[in-house]
């Protein structure tokens, strides 16, 4: 058992993670002491915490190269939950090509890397970066907004960033996503998600809006679900929170869109009502 956890979020993101009163309150049931503090707060003495628990730290696209010198000091000072490795792996979604290595299956993805020209699909797509989160700096262009597409990519290209480029499923209009949460590596609950990811746009806030209810998982979702999550495990060990959001491929079979180990939503509100106390066990147990 623990005796001090930071929980770890930004300036921005105060009062806006939902997860965030439901945990702290199972947190408070274990008799843990909580403080939440900006990840970017130079007074914070991470070495005084015996777990820093990387939550809302919704801003560190916009700031990666303090975010990555942050997890190393953090993690040399104290139990950093998720791992600074893990999470590290989980910022880039260069991390899809090993899933499909994996035989994970996931949305198809073309990685355009600076200096090189995008292939752009017939029909919809969707160009996002390959460091990000909340869908900023993502959008869908039609099959006719290819020279739009192609000036997003020169812009992420600019920032030194990969783009993805994946081809707009039919199915996501229609059904959204679904994100599955797991929590000490067992599945816990699912959530379905529609984003409003702009059109040839950009978001302007931390994150996309988002219309959220509670899923009830199928037995296939489950399973593709766990196979990435069996792949982060047999590489960095049990992640303490993962969240896999699948979508529909036009073909009817479920496939990965992310794997989430940063700071992902984990969807409490529309769980059973002991989720967040499943959350609390596993992060104030013994680690991974």
């Amino acid at each position: 058992m623990i005796g001090r956890l930071a929980w770890v979020t930004t300036a921005e993101a105060r009062g806006r993670d939902e997860d965030e009163p439901l945990a702290l309150a199972a947190l408070e049931r274990t008799g843990v002491s909580v403080e939440v503090v900006d990840w970017d707060d130079a007074d914070v003495d991470w070495a005084g915490f015996d777990r820093v628990v990387l939550r809302s730290a919704w801003d560190y696209p916009q700031h990666l190269p303090a975010f990555l010198d942050w997890l190393e000091a953090v993690d040399a000072a104290s139990e950093l939950v998720n791992p600074a490795a893990m999470v590290r792996w989980s910022l880039d979604k260069a991390y899809l090509a090993e899933l499909e290595e994996a035989g994970v299956p996931i949305t198809p993805t073309v990685f355009v890397p600076p200096g090189s020209e995008p292939r752009f699909p017939d029909g919809g797509f969707v160009v996002k970066p390959a460091v990000g989160a909340g869908s900023v700096d993502a959008a869908s262009y039609d099959a006719d907004q290819r020279d739009v597409a192609t000036a997003h990519v020169e812009r992420l290209h600019a920032a030194g960033q990969v783009a993805l480029v994946q081809p707009y499923l039919a199915s996501v209009a229609t059904d959204g996503e679904w994100p599955l949460v797991f929590l000490g590596g067992s599945y816990s609950h699912a959530a379905s998600k529609r984003v409003a990811l702009p059109r040839a746009g950009s978001v302007d806030d931390l994150f996309a809006e988002e219309t959220n209810a509670p899923h009830e998982a199928s037995v296939e979702q489950v399973a593709v679900a766990r196979a990435a999550v069996d792949v982060v495990t047999a590489r960095f060990g049990t992640p303490a929170y993962a969240r896999v959001d699948l979508v529909r491929a036009d073909d009817g079979h479920f496939v990965v869109l992310e794997v989430e180990l940063v700071e992902p939503s984990l969807f409490l509100p529309y769980a059973d009502a002991v989720a967040a106390d499943r959350l609390a066990a596993v992060l104030v147990g013994s680690p991974s």
